[in-house]
């Protein structure tokens, strides 16, 4: 029993001998080995969940300031014309007139000032007998048509109400960019102020095929009634009047457009101030980069417009601008197209200066250019050379459009209706002429034998007298 118990003895010590070793040496050492290891870094889940606020930070802005700051500026606008309703077989037989019905059209207008001004589209007040808009807070005003320009297609319109209004400020289109966020504010369909979202797809967008248009193209969504609503950045800053969409149906289905904000503002300012549109030009015609002519010669490749002609007189030809001549830049603004050089000019009056840069036999030069006035610009049509109507001329013959004739070539015309140099032609086959633009589009229209299309046209000649020519 007693060597048990000794044997037991011995073995609990020498247990109790061997941990106490272990504690004391082994575990030590693993201790210190732990301690002096580099430390690995520490991943965080790709998936992990965000705060509302990270996501809004870090993935796009928040418009939520922005569309406080334009859904009570943008109203809803009114259109009342009356038209021609069909005769009836009953109208025939009793001989009655044709009736006039009311026709109601509807859009967007963005007020701009505080006293009342407001910027719509053209289209959307054309032939208006009255406007009405119809503020946020559903308040009715009456509505005045101060001015319009087709071209644009920006009008102005002003209220009188008793309290100032919220307005929006003008933002500079030409330093907005693409893939920058924009809000679309208008009344669709109807609805009062709503807004969508979207990016700037392009700019100096051209719809009508003659270079005439200089549009802002983005993908918020706008439909039928956000005409003449606003387009604004981030900020809340006016940006573009918003004016078409491209469509198959009628509806939205990808790209809108709207007029950019530096010509809207600069057309609504001309209206006040002068009554109409005051146009500055440079004075060059540009080669289509699209002609046969172009890509003969490697001009549809070049980065920039190529000069194809200038402008007798012309500020352009005073500057010393050439026919080859590439222009580049107009006031540090990149020309890769002709809606880029005519947007920004849409922005500028005659005798304002621009500088040009172009590039000539691979030198690089920069030439201060006067804008000068449209009523320069001729165009050759049926033998005659025409030019815009003066604003003196406009004023003598109480009228605002017509193009006057400073050389008849045209023997059957001048024999025959006694067309010579100092004549206005108003219309043609009833299509009020306003400018040379107009005649260009009938010589497109036409053709070369325009002459066997013209069946009426109206005249004022020498003694201020109007006159009109059927001619079979």
């Amino acid at each position: 029993m007693k060597k048990i118990l000794t044997l037991v003895f011995v073995s609990v010590l020498g247990g109790i001998i061997t941990l106490s070793a272990y504690k004391l040496f082994i575990e030590k050492k693993q201790v210190v080995t732990v301690e002096t290891s580099v430390e690995q870094p520490f991943f965080v889940p790709t998936n992990h969940k965000a705060t509302a606020a990270n996501l809004v930070s870090a993935e796009h802005p928040s418009f939520v300031n922005a569309a406080e700051k334009t859904v009570d500026a943008v109203v809803h606008v009114k259109n009342t014309a009356l038209v021609s309703a069909p005769m009836s077989l009953q109208d025939l037989f009793y001989g009655r007139q044709q009736s006039k019905r009311a026709q109601i059209g509807t859009g967007s207008g963005v007020i701009i000032s505080p006293d009342g001004y407001i910027i719509t589209n053209n289209h959307v007040i054309e032939g208006s007998e009255s406007i009405s808009i119809t503020l946020n807070d559903n308040k009715i005003y009456n509505a005045e048509l101060i001015g319009s320009d087709k071209k644009t297609d920006i009008a102005l319109l002003k209220v009188e109400a008793e309290d100032d209004l919220p307005f929006i400020t003008f933002g500079d289109s030409d330093a907005a960019q693409i893939g920058e966020w924009v809000l679309a504010v208008g009344n669709p369909f109807n609805l009062t102020s709503t807004v969508t979202a979207g990016i700037i797809s392009a700019k100096a967008r051209d719809l009508s095929g003659r270079n005439s248009q200089s549009f802002i193209q983005t993908d918020a969504a706008v439909n039928p009634g956000n005409s003449g609503g606003a387009l604004v950045n981030s900020n809340g800053e006016l940006v573009g009047i918003n004016t078409a969409i491209s469509s198959q149906t009628g509806s939205y289905i990808g790209y809108s457009f709207a007029v950019p904000s530096n010509i809207a503002r600069k057309v609504v300012e001309d209206i006040i101030e002068f009554g109409n549109v005051q146009n500055g030009i440079l004075g060059v015609s540009l080669l289509n980069t699209n002609s046969r002519e172009a890509i003969e010669k490697g001009l549809n490749e070049i980065n920039g417009v190529y000069v194809a002609d200038v402008t007798e007189k012309s500020g352009a030809e005073k500057a010393g601008i050439k026919t080859g001549d590439i222009i580049k830049k107009i006031d540090n603004i990149e020309i890769s197209k002709f809606s880029d050089l005519s947007g920004y000019l849409k922005t500028k009056r005659p005798d304002d200066i621009v500088n040009v840069e172009i590039l000539r036999d691979d030198d690089i030069k920069t030439l201060p250019v006067a804008l000068s006035k449209t009523d320069i610009l001729t165009v050759d049509f049926m033998n005659m050379e025409l030019k815009n109507l003066s604003e003196e001329r406009k004023i003598e013959n109480e009228i605002n459009y017509g193009v006057e004739v400073i050389k008849n070539e045209n023997d059957w015309l001048a024999e025959n209706l006694g067309i010579s140099s100092n004549y206005i032609i108003t219309d043609i086959n009833n299509i009020k002429i306003k400018t040379i633009e107009d005649i260009s589009i009938l010589k497109q229209k036409y053709g070369a034998n325009a002459e066997q299309y013209i069946k009426k046209i109206g005249l004022i000649n020498k003694n201020g007298e109007r006159e009109q020519f059927v001619i079979r």
